[in-house]
């Protein structure tokens, strides 16, 4: 299998799919004479939400520009899926595999599920290119595809630095693009509680930057969520705690733990009151309204970070502690604060946890140390528990693009370790922290360099090990990024035949 590098053909498709034939046989489109529609032996007919939406939204991307030729002769995309998904959610079980098949006024796309019929799209909307006199083509293809890992995430940060509703959605888009199915939304912090709540409005009005315009209301969170859903992917919130949880305390009193100066308190506060019965209360019911907002059946509990030395100063800590048969192991305090083992949900916890208790109950661990990380990802594994990768993809410190390179030679299975250790990797997210970054630079830091990690989590590992191979194919997807009004930074000297037509 080798990706076409000729003239006036497509550069290849980004992430590689996993077994890719392409010729020079090369068949015209015309958008007046192309549609897509259901296979006849397809689960899915019309009506179908996600795949009437992806063929609308697929449509005007295979086509930016309809300045058509003459009348070609008709050209049509068939897809069929085995199961009807058309009103789920994506999930940790979801297929996204798709085999699609371009031959002469046909292409033929299928697909276990709707999922993998989105992946497909998007792979057969950048084999579709144009001439110098602005005519559609696309050659004959034949194409087998799925993702080596499942999880494929983006973090974005929405506490320190606010996110208009319309960045996130023009995140999501260019997520659907690159093949990243999780949007991890580390939606509160220290700084801001951004997220308004049925269940506890002040949290809110008094922990957010401001109470009307720098929140997210109910019906923002399913906008976010209705909008993931259609591009196949899940929305994982991360509620951190018991650290990370200024702005909580100021919307709900008692919760945080006074700190103490020499035997009397200091006025500042520290993580959550594990000694107050009311604080159980508060998290078991601002949980259950979080698991019934959101339908993924992954919750983030964060709990990284978090300063015992408060904890330590407090005397009704201590004697509690005393009380519980904690001695003075603060890491215990730390593992009964977590509740979602009622919550029916899989909780994902920083590495930080597993680090002091090594094993308190079924979590998922995410490794995001430097130092080491695949020695991280090791021990965890030897464990037993599933990790995520995203140490070697923190994005939020700027950095040349020419770095990409940096993200997209990261090896996430290179560690000693049994087949069945490194099936408990199930992948790898890219992490965009809001201390620098706000709608006005996110999107050119975040793309082209989150794209070098789409490849590594979805495409085979020995066939794309070569930088100088990936660079012109990286190129050409940055362009079609550019030109679907994603910002995505320049990656070195040159051109894209459409420049950017933003601002």
């Amino acid at each position: 299998a080798r990706s076409p590098q000729l003239d006036n053909t497509v550069e290849g498709v980004w992430p590689l799919p996993q077994d890719f034939t392409s010729s020079m046989e090369q068949y015209p489109l015309n958008p007046h004479t192309f549609h897509f529609g259901y296979g006849k032996q397809s689960v899915a007919q019309r009506g179908c939400s996600v795949l009437d939406s992806a063929f609308k939204r697929y449509f005007s991307l295979v086509f930016p520009d309809y300045s058509s030729g003459s009348k070609d002769k008709p050209f049509t995309a068939e897809i069929s899926v085995d199961h009807d998904h058309c009103d789920d959610y994506p999930n940790e079980e979801s297929s996204e595999r798709y085999n699609l098949s371009v031959s002469e006024r046909k292409a033929v796309l299928n697909a276990e599920t709707v999922w993998g019929a989105v992946r497909g799209l998007e792979t057969f909307s950048q084999l579709v290119y144009q001439d110098d006199s602005g005519s559609y083509f696309v050659n004959k293809t034949e194409i087998v595809d799925f993702p080596r890992f499942q999880f494929r995430g983006i973090l974005l940060d929405t506490s320190r630095h606010f996110l208009p509703v319309q960045t996130i959605l023009k995140t999501l888009d260019a997520m659907a693009y690159n093949k990243f199915n999780v949007f991890h939304w580390h939606i509160v912090d220290d700084p801001s509680f951004p997220y308004q709540s049925c269940t506890f409005p002040n949290l809110s009005s008094k922990g957010a930057f401001h109470p009307m315009t720098h929140i997210y209301t109910q019906s923002d969170v399913r906008r976010v969520i209705s909008y993931a859903r259609l591009r196949g992917i899940r929305v994982l919130p991360e509620f951190d705690s018991p650290g990370h949880t200024s702005s909580w305390g100021k919307g709900q009193s008692n919760l945080l733990t006074p700190c103490y100066r020499s035997g009397i308190p200091s006025g500042t506060f520290g993580p959550v009151n594990p000694a107050l019965p009311s604080t159980y209360q508060f998290m078991a019911r601002l949980f259950q309204e979080v698991s019934s907002v959101f339908p993924d059946s992954f919750i983030h509990l964060g709990g990284d970070e978090v300063d015992f030395s408060c904890w330590r100063s407090n005397p009704d800590i201590r004697t509690f502690m005393q009380k519980m048969g904690f001695g003075v192991d603060f890491a215990k305090l730390q593992a009964i604060v977590n509740i979602t083992s009622a919550l029916k949900k899989t909780s994902i916890v920083w590495q930080d946890v597993f680090d002091y208790h090594k094993r308190v109950s079924k979590y998922m661990v995410e490794v995001w140390r430097a130092g080491c990380y695949l020695c991280e990802v090791r021990k965890v594994a030897k464990a037993g528990l599933r990790v995520i990768l995203a140490s070697p993809w923190y994005l939020d410190q700027p950095g040349p693009t020419h770095d990409w390179a940096r993200y997209y030679t990261v090896w996430p299975l290179a560690f000693k370790g049994t087949d069945k250790q490194k099936k408990l990797v199930i992948g790898g997210e890219v992490c965009m922290w809001g201390e620098y970054v706000d709608a006005t630079n996110l999107t050119p830091r975040l793309w082209p360099r989150a794209s070098a990690a789409a490849e590594r989590l979805w495409s085979d590992e020995r066939r794309t090990s070569n930088v100088d191979q990936a660079f012109p194919r990286l190129q050409d997807f940055r362009c079609k990024l550019v030109r679907r009004g994603i910002q995505a930074e320049p990656l070195y000297i040159g051109h894209c035949k459409h420049e950017f037509q933003g601002v």
